[in-house]
C-alpha cells in the first residue's frame, strides 16, 4: 500500500482509536498454494488481543490448506471512504472541469504470522474473547468445551491466532492541500451526505485540526 508522508498515521494511537471505533471487520488475504492462482480473500470479523488478532472460520472453508502453508498473511480494514469528484478539486481560479478526482479513505493493514488452533479449549478461548469484544452486554451462554450450546459446535470450526508483525495505516484525505481546500471539501461532503461521506468529512476535519497546514506541520522539529 502506497503511503505518502501526508497520508501516514500521526502516531499509532491514531489508527488504534480509529479501529476501536469500527466493527473490526476486514478482509484476510492468504497466498494461494498455486502461485498462478489468485490469493484467497476472506471477509471476517476479528478481535484485537494485544499483539494478536483472533478469528474463527468454519471447518469446510477452502482456505485451510493455503493458511496452513502460509508464513505471513494480511488483514485489511477500510472505512470512512468517499469519492471526491473532479469539480471539488479544481485549482483556485481554474475551471471546475480541470480538477482531478480522487478517493478518500482510511485503511489499516496488519501483516501477520498465522497459527491455526484446533484444540477445543483453545477454540473456546477465542470464541469467548470474540463474544466479550463484540457482545460486551453478555446475554449469551458460557463458552465451555463440555457444555451446550457451544461445546457441541466447536468441532465445526477452527480458530486462528494472527501474530501482528507490522501495521501499515493510511489516512488519505488531501492533507497536503491547502487548509482552505480541505475545508471546502469537508463542506461538500457534509452537504452531499451520501454513503460514508459523513465519516470521511469527520476524518478530514479531525486531521485538519491535528495537522493544520502540511508544509508547516512537516517542518516542525
Amino acid at each position: 500500500m502506497l503511503i505518502h508522508p501526508w497520508d501516514a498515521a500521526l502516531d499509532p494511537v491514531e489508527w488504534q482509536e480509529w479501529l476501536a471505533s469500527t466493527d473490526r471487520f476486514g478482509m484476510l488475504a492468504v497466498n494461494n498454494l498455486d502461485p498462478a492462482q489468485a490469493p484467497v480473500v476472506l471477509p471476517t470479523h476479528f478481535t484485537v488481543a494485544g499483539d494478536e488478532l483472533l478469528i474463527h472460520l468454519a471447518r469446510p472453508n477452502p482456505v485451510w490448506p493455503h493458511l496452513d502453508a502460509a508464513a505471513e498473511v494480511r488483514m485489511t480494514v477500510i472505512g470512512d471512504y468517499a469519492y471526491i469528484p473532479t469539480y471539488w478539486r479544481a485549482k483556485a481560479g481554474g475551471s471546475d472541469e480541470d480538477g482531478v478526482p480522487t478517493s478518500y479513505y482510511t485503511a489499516v493493514q496488519f501483516l501477520c504470522r498465522p497459527t491455526v488452533v484446533d484444540d477445543p479449549q483453545g477454540k473456546a478461548e477465542i470464541l469467548g474473547a470474540q463474544l466479550a469484544d463484540f457482545q460486551p452486554e453478555g446475554r449469551h451462554a458460557a463458552v465451555a468445551v463440555d457444555a451446550a450450546p457451544y461445546g457441541r459446535m466447536l468441532p465445526g470450526i477452527r480458530g486462528v491466532r494472527l501474530t501482528v508483525l507490522r501495521v501499515d495505516a493510511k489516512f488519505k484525505y488531501d492533507d497536503h492541500n491547502p487548509v482552505a481546500h480541505r475545508e471546502r471539501v469537508i463542506g461538500h461532503l457534509e452537504q452531499r451526505g451520501h454513503g460514508l461521506d459523513a465519516g470521511a468529512a469527520a476524518q478530514q476535519q479531525r486531521r485538519l485540526y491535528a495537522m493544520g497546514d502540511w508544509q508547516t506541520h512537516r517542518n516542525r522539529p
